[in-house]
């Protein structure tokens, strides 16, 4: 299963190199890793940090400079040939990533950047099992303060639950129904773009409706779409802990089975306690579909 996966990805990343002159098609890429245009674009942003979007333009940067140091080629002629309208929105792209214009690029010298080519590999270290549970839930609402994040903006998840803990706004939430749990909700995932909303939840119980109506004042509902969840435990102190189990489940748990991701929100549920202490136990939950 595992070498199936990685000669999949690999198969889309040839793809991706191939369609550095051209509009790139996320549908066909997607096609040759078997998998949907959303489990696609997730797994390479989890694998990769980096969007498929952002990859590619820093590729087709990284071409279209060495192509300009190189050679005569008109700059105009390097911008369209790269996907760009016109030379400024292309210079402008290339200052950013290269830190010169593409006319000083031709210099003698010039120091330029180089994004190479990424490749997939697979660790088969086998020393640690990872333990899951697959299980369907009907919909349900939850209630809570959100934000938008952009990729790269993840550290400001940190400052919401802070602000949260602080405000008494977190200590509202627990007490909406579902005992004394916590919700991280990722919801609205755009993974081409990176862009996503996080949500600092409590869950509605539908027989205390009444009482998340009167409570909720100030807050934003949200709803869960009934789905097949992967459910992962993580044990040890926040954030380490809970970051390197996301990790696993992108680098070994999806390889390793038939399963995809579904496309719907993920989530992080957090039970009352020392969330720095060694044995703090959460779960994370992510939507999937078997293949």
């Amino acid at each position: 299963m595992r070498l199936d996966w990685l000669k999949r990805m690999m198969d889309a990343l040839d793809l991706m190199e191939g369609s550095m002159e051209e509009r790139l098609d996320i549908e066909e890429i997607a096609k040759a890793a078997y998998v949907s245009p959303f489990h696609f674009q997730r797994m390479f942003f989890m694998l990769t940090g980096m969007t498929i979007a952002e990859y590619m333009r820093k590729r087709r940067l990284t071409l279209a400079a060495q192509e300009i140091a190189s050679s005569s080629v008109k700059v105009i002629d390097a911008a369209l040939k790269y996907g760009y309208d016109s030379p400024e929105s292309f210079a402008k792209a290339f200052r950013k990533i290269h830190g010169v214009s593409p006319s000083e690029a031709r210099q003698p010298g010039v120091s330029l950047k180089a994004y190479p080519r990424i490749s997939f590999h697979l660790s088969l270290k086998g020393d640690k099992d990872m333990d899951y549970r697959i299980v369907e839930k009907e919909g349900f609402e939850v209630v809570g303060k959100s934000i938008r994040l952009k990729d790269g903006e993840q550290p400001r998840i940190a400052e919401l639950w802070a602000a949260s803990n602080q405000d008494g706004t977190a200590a509202r939430l627990s007490a909406f129904g579902d005992g004394d749990l916590l919700y991280g909700v990722c919801l609205d995932m755009q993974p081409g773009e990176g862009d996503f909303t996080y949500m600092v939840a409590g869950r509605i119980d539908a027989s205390r409706e009444h009482v998340a109506a009167d409570a909720a004042d100030g807050l934003e509902r949200a709803s869960i779409p009934a789905a097949t969840w992967a459910i992962f435990p993580s044990v040890g102190p926040l954030p380490g802990a809970i970051q390197s189990v996301f990790s696993r489940i992108y680098q070994e748990w999806f390889p390793a089975t038939g399963y995809e991701h579904a496309g719907g929100p993920e989530m992080e549920v957090y039970p009352s306690g020392d969330t720095t202490a060694e044995h703090y136990r959460c779960e994370i939950w992510v939507p999937v579909v078997k293949k």
